[in-house]
């Protein structure tokens, strides 16, 4: 069984913080329909392209049925009210205000479906100050203090991670809080409007918080690199902690003079560490004496590398899903793994249609069908008034004979 089998969501969202939500629900065993506006969602542009699908894309909606809605058109915001009537989630990471533009705000969604669980994700929040600012995860990165504490610990210039977190703790939170509401609405029949503000977010994910509240400097222990045999190797842990350890299991000698300072102290005792660890005939003898030191260690891999560790293939951390170009490509799973539950991507016997990432307004008869029991006459009118879009790849898929 799936978690979550039998909820349906409506993901208006798009780029990362909301579709990663989406994906989560997805994998847990939701059905997620991602309402996409004619343009497209952006990261439809993002990565290796293979049969009109981006890598991007593909990783955070993968899963998801597609119906591409043109909210400008007459009937647009109507077609999205009848789905919600439907739904019990709605996921949307628009400003503030846009969907209200739309007559899709909670409340007037609250009025076709009482119990709705809506996630709102925004850079800082539904009202507010800055509430009207766009807010991308590196706009938060320099909000949240993050950026500023690392360089003052690494002594290094300003500098932005290349990694969008502030999108990916939104996107965790707000699955979280979709979770709970759901429960609130199955025993009060009372739905919710979740918001979540990617600063704050950001603010309650971060450990090291809790040194600007308390007007500290936090010292993140963090990692060390070192020179070591055929390649760096990390050791996790204060720099005065791995010195004892080495020093006293290894009988390394303090090079620094009597008299040193702090700084001399450091520098050349991190020579003497680098020449230990580097003195080694392989690297399992290095690796086995950080064992010995009791020392967390960790290897240097790049992105490619970490997907074919032995723990990553082990656990099955990423799957094949169907590349719709007559290949397959890999995508991430979501990390969880139940005792008598399922929260895969892919069956383990192979691939399935759920496995696919969905072209541009792909499922909008399907769907439609489904959810409204709207007919083949319907469904052709509102293409017709321009209500339902879909691209040329999803209009091949449509036009195919059915097997």
């Amino acid at each position: 069984m799936k978690p979550l089998a039998g909820i349906r969501v409506v993901d208006m969202s798009r780029v990362l913080a909301g579709p990663f939500a989406g994906r989560i629900l997805s994998d847990l065993g939701a059905d997620v329909v991602k309402v996409e506006p004619p343009e497209g969602d952006i990261s439809r542009l993002w990565g290796v392209n293979r049969a009109g699908l981006a890598g991007f894309y593909t990783q955070q909606n993968v899963g998801k049925r597609n119906v591409c809605i043109d909210l400008r058109a007459e009937g647009g915001p109507e077609m999205v009210r009848r789905l919600v009537a439907h739904a019990h989630v709605l996921v949307e990471n628009f400003r503030p205000g846009v969907m209200a533009r739309h007559g899709l705000s909670f409340a007037e969604l609250c009025e076709v479906n009482p119990a709705l669980v809506m996630l709102s994700i925004s850079g800082f929040g539904q009202d507010g100050p800055d509430s009207q600012r766009a807010a991308y995860a590196a706009v938060l990165h320099g909000e949240s203090g993050w950026m500023a504490r690392t360089a003052r610990i690494h002594q290094q210039p300003l500098q932005e991670p290349y990694l969008a977190v502030a999108d990916t703790t939104s996107a965790l939170h707000g699955a979280i809080g979709v979770l709970a509401a759901l429960r609130v609405a199955e025993t009060t029949g009372h739905g919710q409007h979740i918001d979540i503000a990617m600063l704050e977010a950001f603010l309650a994910t971060d450990e090291g918080s809790q040194s600007g509240l308390d007007g500290g400097n936090y010292t993140s222990q963090g990692g060390l690199v070192w020179e070591g045999v055929d390649g760096p190797v990390l050791t996790a842990g204060d720099f005065r902690w791995i010195w004892r350890q080495l020093s006293e299991t290894h009988a390394l000698a303090d090079p620094s003079p009597p008299d040193a300072d702090i700084a001399t102290k450091r520098a050349c005792r991190t020579d003497a560490i680098n020449a230990f660890l580097s003195s080694f005939e392989t690297r399992a003898e290095m690796l086995a004496a950080l064992d010995a030191a009791n020392l967390a260690w960790g290897d240097i891999r790049t992105t490619a590398e970490a997907h074919t560790s032995p723990t990553a293939l082990h656990r099955g951390s990423s799957v094949e899903i169907d590349a719709r170009d007559g290949g397959t490509r890999r995508v991430t799973q979501t990390p969880y793994r139940f005792t008598g539950a399922s929260a895969q991507t892919s069956a383990a016997s192979g691939i399935t249609a759920a496995a696919l990432a969905p072209h541009l307004g792909e499922h909008n008869g399907e769907v439609l069908g489904e959810w409204l029991g709207a007919g083949r006459a319907e469904i052709e009118a509102l293409r017709h008034a321009g209500v339902l879009i879909e691209d040329a790849s999803a209009a091949e898929v449509r036009a195919r004979p059915q097997q």
